[in-house]
């Protein structure tokens, strides 16, 4: 599929949806909420991995590492006297969870930061895993053979074969908890519910679906983005409090958004989102072709023998007649897919079309551009 049939295909199949029944469509409160504090933890570690075939860093820190390590573990090495492939320095990431307790096991993702061509077979070396810089309390310890999902084979160049990213892999279950991100809470007589894309909106439809979910006035927005809930009486013991959150979760609400449209001019791709329309405009759309002829080398004898050079160095351009297509006020994006389809555009065009439109005034929405 090409760009440009994949650019208006986009634009056809969002436009053949009405902007009402967009706007109808109800989602569940944890698809486009949450409650505040239940926040996951970043980790960060630097680590060894080692076991790798010939595959390793060079030189650089990964040299000056092992030599720390093997000091360390009472053996004194000069740095300057290593010479091995076999290890790679890695930065070690990791995602802890509030909800996940001490003792836990966590997936573990590492990154080279040397010159090692590929992890693949490695073994990471027990990695310290802090959340704060560069003294903060360590939070887990990863450990264990490294999965790259794929394979760096062959002898460089025109004989390699490379499959997935070999520099990056994961180790599942590689990390254990020795702290937890977030005690243990108990019921509490209030929360905040925090939307991802605050929107007045629908913050304000959020607490009305909440209110008559529950048959009390118990939600206040507070802000596009908070929503204040009040816990009742009832709900405040450690079992019904669960169960309370985990209806909350199910109430559903109808999200609003605004009209926006997105263009990548790398790829070409466009994407128009809900309520996009256009205001009665005329566009006009024609291909200029230019053609330069090279100058030829015939040559004309003229009166009394004096030659010439004819013919060549022509230049010629030529304009298709620009067609216009008028397009009324209750224009849709579907409307206007099939407009450019109709003048048969190529997606950058349609880029520069859509960007026409917005300085225009007649595009009702935002344009974004990737």
């Amino acid at each position: 599929m090409n760009l440009r049939f994949r650019s208006l295909v986009l634009l056809l199949l969002l436009g053949t949806l009405a902007p009402g029944r967009w706007g109808e469509a109800q989602v569940r409160l944890k698809d486009i909420a949450k409650v505040q504090g239940a926040d996951e933890a970043q980790l960060l570690g630097y680590g060894l991995i080692v076991g790798l075939e010939g595959t390793g860093d060079g030189r650089g820190i990964a040299l000056q590492s092992v030599a720390n390590l093997m000091r360390n573990l009472g053996l004194q090495v000069n740095p300057a006297q290593i010479r091995t492939k076999n290890v790679a320095a890695v930065m070690v990431t990791a995602r802890l969870s509030p909800f996940v307790r001490r003792g836990s096991a966590i997936d573990v993702t590492v990154s080279s930061v040397g010159d090692a061509s590929s992890l693949q077979g490695g073994t990471l070396l027990m990695t310290p895993l802090r959340a704060q810089l560069p003294d903060g309390p360590v939070y887990a310890t990863a450990q264990g053979p490294v999965s790259i999902g794929g394979f760096n084979a062959g002898g460089g160049g025109a004989g390699q074969v490379t499959k997935n990213h070999p520099m990056v892999g994961r180790v599942p279950n590689g990390a254990t908890v020795l702290i937890e991100a977030a005690p243990p809470e108990g019921a509490s007589d209030e929360l905040t519910l925090v939307l991802h894309s605050p929107d007045y909106t629908t913050a304000a439809r959020l607490a009305r679906a909440l209110d008559e979910r529950f048959g009390m006035r118990m939600a206040v927005p507070l802000d596009a983005g908070t929503v204040h809930v009040t816990v009742p009486r009832s709900r405040r013991t450690p079992g019904n409090y669960v169960e309370f959150i985990a209806e909350l979760e199910g109430v559903l609400v109808v999200p609003d958004a605004v009209a926006r449209v997105v263009v990548n001019e790398k790829t070409g791709t466009i994407v128009a989102g809900e309520r996009v329309s256009i205001s009665e405009v005329a566009v006009a759309h024609g291909d200029l072709n230019i053609r330069i002829v090279p100058p030829t080398a015939e040559v004309a004898v003229g009166p009394g023998g004096a030659a010439a050079v004819v013919g060549g160095g022509e230049v010629t351009a030529t304009e298709e007649a620009a067609r216009f297509l008028v397009l009324d006020r209750t224009s849709n994006v579907g409307d206007v897919a099939k407009a450019l389809n109709a003048l048969k555009v190529k997606p950058r065009d349609i880029i520069s079309i859509f960007q026409a439109l917005k300085e225009a005034g007649a595009l009702k929405a935002e344009l974004v551009i990737m």
